[in-house]
């Protein structure tokens, strides 16, 4: 499979820089490229492979950038490589093909073009819209319903009750549903509060590997369209997530918490249950959100606070550490004399 950078150009909305009639067969690292490829530079940390890139073209957002090269001048040259990565490895296209180890039940709707692998178990009441792809081993609860077009990897379990939008993406191993993390503590013993509710996902949305979400204790653990979540996320009772959400590695939000929309969570950031994350939140890698925030920033540190502020308390305690260590310097020297 061969375009002209004519074509990826118009493919991407960007701007041709020298041969529009070249073709390029791949898509490749700057550092890794060869003749036939096209590349991106979007971090100022491969500028130092402008000059021994064997590309024959290149996406950049500054036509400088290109000298004598051939090139596509873009806003967002890592946009503009995703759209070009779409362009040479399209979405697979199944027929229907429901394997016969797969477990049905009768009750089950089941839509048009679906593959069903072996495996899989789908049980009563349960209906799925047209064009979906459902891996190999994966269980699907009573009652749940999956939108048109998704996608669900080999070994997800779906527990009872479950809504899945059109268009969505659940990998591997995720599970959706299962109990939240609810006790009441008695004496010498804990008693398990019933775990009533569901889980709805939107639509767009994109579960990562091996992450667990907890149906609600009551209502509804809601993870809104266009959120994208990364692997090893876990998303606890009645959690609701709002739009177009970024939430990456090793991320625990605790029971009852608020996302606002166009938020993102930074590796193994934590929020504990009941609070409130406003819109355009960004919370730093491995910070801890202990009270609501309002939104509209970045936070960082442990306590999570507006990272200016958490700046600030570092070179602080960096200061007073300096300041410790010289005093303990001083005090040495005047012990010795």
């Amino acid at each position: 499979m061969k375009f002209s950078l004519e074509e990826i150009a118009l493919h991407v909305d960007g701007t041709v820089l020298g041969d529009s009639s070249i073709q390029i067969s791949e898509v490749a690292e700057i550092q890794n490229a060869r003749v036939g490829s096209i590349t991106f530079l979007s971090n100022q940390m491969y500028n130092k492979y402008l000059n021994t890139t064997e590309a024959s073209a290149i996406f950049v957002s500054d036509e400088k950038l290109v000298q004598h090269r051939n090139g596509i001048l873009v806003d967002n040259p890592q946009l503009a490589i995703a759209k070009t990565l779409a362009l040479f490895f399209p979405k697979e296209v199944h027929s229907q093909d429901i394997h016969s180890s797969s477990n049905i039940d009768s009750s089950a709707n089941i839509g048009k073009n679906v593959t069903v692998q072996a495996g899989a178990v789908i049980e009563n009441g349960v209906v799925i819209g047209d064009d979906v792809f459902i891996g190999a081993n994966v269980f699907i609860g009573k009652n749940s319903k999956i939108g048109s077009d998704c996608r669900i990897y080999q070994n997800v379990v779906i527990y009872h009750s479950t809504i899945i939008g059109d268009r969505s993406i659940i990998h591997g191993s995720v599970v959706l549903g299962c109990d939240g993390f609810g006790f009441v503590q008695g004496k010498n013993q804990h008693f398990k509060i019933p775990q009533t509710g569901r889980v709805v996902i939107g639509e767009d949305v994109e579960i990562g590997a091996n992450s667990v979400i907890d149906r609600a204790t009551i209502g509804e653990t809601i993870i809104d369209k266009m959120t994208k979540i990364d692997n090893l996320v876990h998303v606890g009772h009645n959690v609701q997530i709002g739009k177009a959400c970024l939430i990456t590695a090793q991320v625990g939000i605790a029971g009852s918490t608020k996302v606002g929309d166009n938020s993102q969570m930074g590796g193994q950031a934590g929020v504990v249950p009941h609070v409130e994350i406003g819109p355009n939140s960004i919370i730093a890698a491995k910070s801890g959100v202990t009270k609501s925030l309002t939104g509209n920033q970045m936070y960082g540190g442990y306590p999570a606070r507006p990272i200016r502020d958490q700046h600030k308390r570092d070179a602080v305690h960096r200061e007073v550490s300096l300041l410790k260590q010289k005093v303990q310097q001083l005090i040495q020297g005047s012990e010795r004399n």
